[in-house]
């Protein structure tokens, strides 16, 4: 009995305490880095210490998903807690699958991102790297709910280089020098991409220290090592690693990533500050996926910008002392999807109502020892608005295709038949167990159908979306060094 009343009196204090202090968000998102391309994920070329004391202080998550096999759309997911194809930034006609500069398009200022979430609750808020989700004034950050954006508004290839030699193509010949912007501001152009990673790390570090008394959301969208052939670093890491430039632009991400956790411990805020280290995407891979000089999704199947696991199950770690328990492995499915509802209910409100939102409350994975059971149901893997695949449990089911613009495992011509792997056993998606489970197919191509109806796929409207952001006219000048 007396324990009993123990235990209750020292909930309430719990309760009470986390009602008073409730706790901050830095989300650190990497650029195409490989699901197999940091120590804690079985790198053994990559030295990744503050990764690894991450990951032996904190909890990593061998099945966590991106919504896409590239930037735009795993962004939007990240921000919105939807699937892009439901928020209309999956694909656009003048751009395709990823914004390039200059578009009309972006994410609509009608929808509620997680800084929009956490800003009413008393959070500040800092968006410091690569956007992405728009280059025009209404689809910047400090128009979706950010008091400070400090960064680059799209991918660091798509300089003024590139674009004149696309000529006419997504309007090549008239994007600006690679512009770093403060706030609404281009403050260098073009800026020097050895120096981001630096740039960033400080700036984000100037933004925990000036908010250390009170709650707070960073999200850090790195640019590296990014879509460059040879990804940049400072002079301190370049030349430094055993992999050549994407070697050098990993190890400097994993000091950054020490940088911050240094910071929080030394402003005695670690006990009271999630961090999530994850990537937007699997990596390209070099032409021979065997050259780890592009990274390494090695042991999954697939390159980045696919709807391999290669592509969409990237490499997290969660840390949060005294929280998250130590040197464990969370082996059940979440996305980034997750991320705006869990937030909201961790800062002690709630995610929008008003709309359908695909992401789920995480807080048991996050913090449960051990860490419970995945909400999802089904997830699904798109290339624009096509649905290629679709998982549930330790199954995913690539469905017949009648054409495609690329594929992890068709070759064209081929795709008439279901492909099915357990994904938990057969790590690496080499063994067509379809044959031998066909139940499993049938319950799969339902739920198949079931996204298709909801998100839509190629020439079926989906039932449920919401439109991207467009602009009548595009204005240069914003994204011009004045």
């Amino acid at each position: 009995m007396k324990n009993t009343a123990l235990a209750a009196c020292l909930c309430l204090l719990l309760g009470g305490l986390l009602r008073a202090a409730p706790p901050s968000f830095i989300v650190i998102y990497t650029d195409n880095l490989g699901y197999g391309d940091i120590e804690p994920f079985g790198s053994q070329l990559h030295r990744t210490p503050h990764l690894n004391r991450m990951a032996a202080e904190g909890r990593k998550f061998t099945h966590f998903y991106v919504t896409a096999g590239v930037c735009t759309p795993s962004r939007a997911s990240l921000m919105t807690g939807s699937y892009s194809q439901r928020i209309g930034l999956h694909d656009n006609p003048r751009d395709g699958q990823v914004l390039r500069p200059l578009s009309p398009y972006g994410l609509n200022p009608d929808e509620i991102t997680i800084a929009e979430v956490l800003q009413p609750l008393g959070y500040a808020s800092a968006m410091i790297g690569k956007w992405h989700l728009g280059d025009q004034p209404p689809f910047l950050p400090m128009r979706q709910g950010f008091d400070l954006f400090y960064g680059v508004p799209y991918s660091d290839d798509m300089t003024q280089e590139v674009g004149r030699r696309l000529g006419d193509r997504y309007d090549g010949n008239n994007w600006p020098p690679l512009p770093l912007m403060e706030n609404e501001k281009v403050i260098d152009a073009p800026v020097d991409r050895n120096w981001l990673t630096k740039r960033y790390t400080e700036r984000a570090l100037a933004f925990i220290e000036a908010n250390a008394d009170r709650p707070f959301f960073l999200y850090m969208p790195q640019a590296m090592p990014g879509s460059t052939p040879e990804p940049f670093s400072s002079p301190a890491f370049r030349g430094k690693s055993r992999n050549g430039p994407w070697g050098d632009s990993i190890e400097e991400l994993d000091w950054s990533a020490g940088q911050i956790l240094d910071k929080l411990t030394e402003l005695g805020i670690a006990e009271n500050t999630l961090v999530i280290w994850t990537s937007d995407n699997g990596s390209p891979l070099a032409q021979d996926p065997t050259d780890p000089s592009r990274g390494s999704n090695a042991p999954l199947h697939g390159r980045g910008y696919t709807t391999g696991e290669g592509a969409f199950r990237v490499p997290t770690i969660v840390w949060q002392p005294g929280a998250v328990p130590a040197g464990s492995v969370c082996a059940e499915m979440a996305s980034t999807m997750d991320l705006l509802p869990t937030f909201a209910k961790l800062a002690g409100g709630e995610p929008p109502s008003d709309r359908v939102l695909d992401g789920y409350d995480i807080r048991e994975l996050l913090f449960g020892k051990p860490c419970g059971a995945s909400p999802y149901k089904a997830f699904y893997y798109y290339e624009r608005e096509q649905l290629q695949a679709v998982r549930s449990g330790p199954w995913k089911l690539f469905v017949p295709l009648e054409s495609f613009d690329r594929h992890p495992h068709f070759a064209p011509g081929e795709g008439k038949q279901p492909l099915l792997f357990n994904v938990v056993e057969d790590v690496s998606s080499t063994h067509d167990v379809a044959a031998e489970h066909p139940d499993v197919v049938r319950r799969l191509t339902e739920l198949a159908e079931q996204a298709r109806r909801d998100l839509g796929d190629r020439g079926v409207k989906g039932s449920r979306l919401r439109p991207r952001g467009h602009v009548e006219h595009v204005d240069r000048s914003t994204l011009e060094l004045r």
